[in-house]
């Protein structure tokens, strides 16, 4: 997802760069890396501004004309996208601006909700459960049902018993604020 306005941050971060890509571009990339497919690019705010030179077969780019409600109307954008297509049983939620975010990540979350048969698979870092988030076909319509700021931890509030996590202390990286990027790049560039 790459919809947000970024107003805490003052710009559209999903252009920051980072290891020589936008923040946009490594997530897009990440996620051609990995075993998912097809990929969803949702974009809204910025969306005439984002450089996004990363095109593929299995990605397709989504607008969010109602961004400005918040995480919701993302969400329910690409599950929408998704619910279309029957073939596909499960939908990963990653933001752009969690730049350390893998192929073996989002590859191992993939292998944990089918060796577990859960419903939900999340990750943790911060003392929390977090994006990136895969849900099973079957929270679809329950994602669909999101409104404003509300962001998929609602889905886990609901169904506990049916959460998997796997450790990702790296996610702790999220991009909100300049100092956040300063210290992303203080740490993470060579």
């Amino acid at each position: 997802m790459a919809a947000g306005r970024g107003s805490r941050f003052g710009q559209p971060k999903q252009n920051l760069i980072f290891q020589n890509q936008t923040l946009l571009e490594r997530a897009i990339t990440t996620a051609i890396s990995s075993m998912c497919r097809p990929i969803v690019v949702i974009t809204g705010a910025h969306a005439g501004l984002l450089d996004i030179s990363v095109k593929a077969p299995n990605v397709s780019i989504f607008f969010n004309p109602n961004w400005e409600e918040g995480m919701a109307s993302s969400i329910r954008v690409g599950i929408e996208a998704m619910k279309k297509d029957p073939a596909i049983d499960s939908a990963l939620i990653m933001l752009c601006d969690q730049p350390l975010v893998t192929p073996a990540l989002i590859n191992d979350m993939q292998r944990k909700q089918e060796i577990s048969g859960k419903t939900i698979v999340g990750c943790t870092y911060n003392g929390t459960v977090g994006v990136p988030m895969l849900f099973h076909r079957v929270l679809f319509d329950e994602l669909l049902q999101l409104q404003g700021h509300e962001g998929a931890k609602k889905i886990l509030k609901n169904h506990p018993e049916n959460i998997e996590t796997l450790p990702f202390e790296e996610g702790r990286f999220d991009i909100d604020t300049p100092e956040d990027y300063e210290r992303l790049i203080k740490n993470y560039t060579s």
